[in-house]
């Protein structure tokens, strides 16, 4: 003779899950996707804005470094433009340019009687970028007219550049970074006061 017992807490029959079980758990289940996929939509966010931001800092320092140090060894500086600055280092002209068609600050230099131009900084956010001249003294040089210009090139003896720059991708809002630099002094320009 057999005797069977049932287990507690077993039922004979397999339930399935009814609908509303269902539907609560797709709902649980889409919250919590969404609150992943929105989590991960803010650190791709938050990562290029970032890189923005890094990309932009490290562009400015690098061009600041050179600017500094073709303003300290320069002997002689004319003034093209308003957003230009020609700088006579070592007998050879070296170029800092602002073109407003396309947001680029630029260096061109010689490499035998070919002119190099190279990109410091893209991005400048326009009207943003000026130069500044000042005297031996510490006072400004207009920079307006080309009288203005003629007249700093000969009393120019500290150098200074300002500007802002931006990038901007689709999904990011747009990052600026603010540069203004030092004021740089023409050690080898001579000046009287």
């Amino acid at each position: 003779m057999t005797i069977t017992t049932r287990w507690p807490g077993r039922d004979r029959r397999r339930r399935g899950y009814t609908l509303v079980e269902v539907l609560i758990a797709s709902t649980l289940a889409a919250f919590t996707l969404l609150g992943v996929l929105s989590s991960f939509l803010f650190l791709v966010r938050s990562g290029t804005n970032i890189r923005n931001y890094s990309d932009m800092e490290s562009q400015a320092r690098k061009a600041l470094e050179l600017f500094a140090e073709d303003v300290r060894q320069a002997s002689a500086i004319t003034w093209p433009s308003n957003q230009s600055v020609t700088l006579t280092v070592n007998s050879q002209p070296i170029t800092y340019t602002f073109n407003s068609g396309n947001n680029n600050f630029t260096r061109t230099h010689l490499e035998g009687v070919t002119p190099v131009t190279r990109v410091l900084i893209s991005g400048v956010t326009p009207n943003t970028f000026t130069f500044r001249a000042y005297t031996v003294s510490g006072t400004e040089l207009p920079l307006a007219s080309p009288a203005n210009l003629t007249a700093a090139g000969v009393n120019t003896k500290q150098l200074q550049i300002s500007l802002q720059a931006t990038r901007s991708n689709q999904t990011v809002v747009s990052a600026t970074n603010t540069v203004l630099s030092a004021r740089f002094i023409l050690r080898n320009k001579i000046v009287t006061a």
